[in-house]
């Protein structure tokens, strides 16, 4: 039988979509850039919500919750919109938190691809040439 999603999982589900939407065309600090929403989790009792960013293109860690602040600060205009597009009683209060899974995956991504390339120049190194074979026999 299909797992059936709980009401927390479908309204993370919409405001992840809809704060995908209204955050590029409302919010018109370019300190903040593009915006990838990572996740959305809410509380049981729909009070609280938090909302998982990176942003595109900004390296530094500091400048990436520089930009969480901001989207913080503007978390009750994004929450009024929610209110108007969502038929609630009551809209969860926003909280926005710089994700570093995926840097940290994108790090983790490229030391391994580094230790790849590493190991596959040193099977070469280790692998005997056909010269070396003629060398070794007695004719």
């Amino acid at each position: 039988m299909p797992r059936e999603f709980t009401r927390s999982d479908r309204v993370s589900d919409a405001i992840q979509r809809l704060l995908g939407q209204v955050i590029p065309n409302e919010i018109r600090d370019p300190r903040i850039g593009l915006v990838n929403i990572n996740e959305v989790t809410v509380t049981r009792d729909m009070a609280y919500a938090k909302v998982y960013v990176t942003f595109v293109g900004v390296d530094d860690e500091k400048d990436s919750i520089a930009a969480a602040s901001i989207l913080n600060k503007a978390s009750g205009f994004l929450r009024t919109f929610l209110a108007k597009e969502l038929s609630m009683r009551t809209v969860p209060k926003l909280q926005f938190i710089y994700d570093k899974t995926s840097v940290k995956g994108q790090h983790l991504s490229t030391l391994i691809e580094r230790a790849l390339k590493e190991d596959s120049l040193h099977q070469h190194d280790d692998e005997p040439s056909p010269e070396d074979d003629s060398k070794g026999e007695q004719h």
